[in-house]
């Protein structure tokens, strides 16, 4: 059952009022402002990235990047963003609702919903930017925030274009396991937790957290779950408002969302899928690319790469970039 836990917690995994910070370096090309923005009553805490040579004269294409569950927008997802805005683009990385820097009660809750929701608010902000083209923002998802982006395309039409990283679709995976191979019924026993757990607290008792990653050294745990240990419980990627904790009584949101659902009728945006050949979660991408309507789709396969690999991996990284670079330019 712990091993379980590590494994679903993982997957589980407008402007008034906003506030600018001082702009800091963010490399030797681009600028970062540290920005909030409303989602209904709640702030959310995000980093916008500009490009090189920026001039608040222009407009330029923006992208939202949606960081991982248990993950914040000073780790992949910010390294992604700042190397899209190195090549031309605005880009917002943002906390997620309950998560990190943002507001939300109660804390540490994963519901994809809400983070659906929260890519429609991150949207609502960049339109309201001068410098944002607005009919050219794309949406790009990492790991399991590549399931709410590609369920907030399917009915948020200001997405033009759609891309993910190590994509995974939560509810599928809580399902059916890390590789793909499980039933429904294997959740069952972790649904019947919860549910206990809910009554307990309805009754006065104290929140329960379980962590997202198992402890670093587990061999007990699938690959990439011990390699995500790895990332994120140690300095390569720790961050302090990522503090490997997930609401245990939220875990049956994630357990029942589709984030692929409909995407063979409503994901028509062009759409771009980037896996590692090593990853235990290709086959979400691979059913994907199947399934989606969209007409310009490509799943790109980069080899010896692993799930995490793709997060921060030096010899992987680069390759990514360059091939979500070439797509949005292109499709936005």
């Amino acid at each position: 059952m712990k091993s379980k836990i590590f494994l679903v917690a993982l997957i589980a995994t407008i402007t008034t009022g906003l506030k600018v910070s001082a702009q800091t370096s963010a490399g030797k090309k681009t600028t970062v402002q540290a920005v909030t923005f409303k989602k209904d009553n709640l702030n959310l805490a995000g980093n916008v990235y500009l490009p090189a040579g920026f001039d608040k004269n222009k407009k330029y294409p923006a992208i939202v990047v949606v960081h991982p569950g248990g993950g914040v927008k000073e780790q992949t997802a910010g390294l992604y963003a700042q190397q899209l805005a190195e090549n031309g683009f605005v880009t917002l990385a943002f906390d997620a609702s309950h998560q990190g820097a943002s507001e939300g009660l109660p804390r540490y809750l994963d519901n994809p919903i809400n983070r659906v929701g929260d890519i429609y608010s991150a949207i609502d902000y960049l339109v309201t930017l001068p410098y944002v083209d607005a009919n050219s923002i794309g949406g790009l998802g990492i790991c399991a925030g590549s399931g709410a982006t590609v369920k907030a395309a399917m009915s948020e039409r200001r997405i033009k274009a759609l891309a993910t990283v190590s994509g995974v679709d939560v509810g599928a995976a809580g399902r059916r396991g890390w590789d793909g191979k499980g039933s429904g019924a294997d959740v069952i026993p972790t649904l019947e937790a919860v549910a206990k757990q809910r009554t307990a607290e309805a009754n006065g008792a104290a929140p329960l957290y379980v962590p997202y990653v198992p402890e670093v050294g587990d061999k007990t745990a699938p690959r990439d779950l011990q390699e995500a240990a790895e990332y994120y419980r140690t300095p390569r990627g720790q961050y302090p408002t990522s503090t490997n904790k997930l609401l245990f009584s939220g875990v049956s949101y994630g357990i029942l969302f589709d984030g692929f659902g409909q995407a063979d009728k409503l994901l028509t945006q062009p759409l771009l899928l980037v896996a590692g050949s090593e990853a235990g979660s290709l086959w979400h991408s691979q059913e994907l690319i199947e399934k989606a309507a969209s007409k310009n789709k490509e799943l790109f396969i980069i080899k010896g790469a692993t799930h995490m690999d793709l997060y921060d991996g030096k010899d992987y990284v680069p390759q990514v970039t360059k091939k979500l670079t070439a797509f949005f330019s292109k499709n936005l």
